[in-house]
């Protein structure tokens, strides 16, 4: 399906679903090589990057962990500014290198509460790996190691992103159509 209607929005294709895997797979194997030796535990932002941590783990061949954490910051199309952690921690991540896996950075105001979170459980280092970055919308200095693409400031849904919870299932992405 090159275009799609979820609630009052239509959507167009932006990034087809094998474009995405080859993204995914360069991805795992940078952090392959860059953590050998490493045994780093996973924390995937849920909801929205369900579908790629399950991709981007078939990949991982170094041992590790994994666990899910929740934040939501969004609401319909745009960011609420308001951050709220739903699922907290369970993991001791005290000299631990850890992998947060998100679907996508656009402020970096999410990505900055959470790593404050975690930096006050003193963990060995902390990798940022996104699936996608919208470098023009950052409004905050984050490193982010690991970029799957770079996209420009649309709204998006479709691999794990949402509008208003549906769209999440679309194997491809898709930007919404003015």
């Amino acid at each position: 399906m090159d275009t799609i209607q979820i609630k009052d929005k239509n959507f167009t294709i932006s990034i087809r679903e094998k474009e995405i895997q080859k993204e995914v797979i360069r991805v795992a194997n940078e952090i392959n090589r860059d953590l050998a030796g490493e045994e780093p535990l996973f924390l995937s932002v849920l909801n929205g990057s369900f579908m790629f941590t399950s991709d981007l783990m078939k990949h991982i061949t170094i041992p590790c962990e994994i666990s899910f954490i929740k934040l939501a910051s969004y609401q319909g199309v745009s960011s609420t500014g308001t951050i709220k952690e739903v699922i907290g921690i369970n993991e001791d991540v005290t000299d631990r290198t850890i992998v947060i896996v998100e679907d996508i950075v656009d402020t970096g105001l999410t990505m900055q509460r959470l790593l404050e979170t975690l930096g006050t459980r003193h963990p060995k280092k902390i990798y940022i790996a996104s699936l996608l970055v919208k470098p023009d919308k950052l409004k905050v200095d984050l490193d982010i190691k690991y970029v799957a693409m770079r996209i420009p400031n649309d709204f998006i849904v479709g691999y794990g992103l949402d509008y208003d919870g549906y769209g999440r299932n679309y194997p491809d992405i898709y930007t919404v159509v003015d």
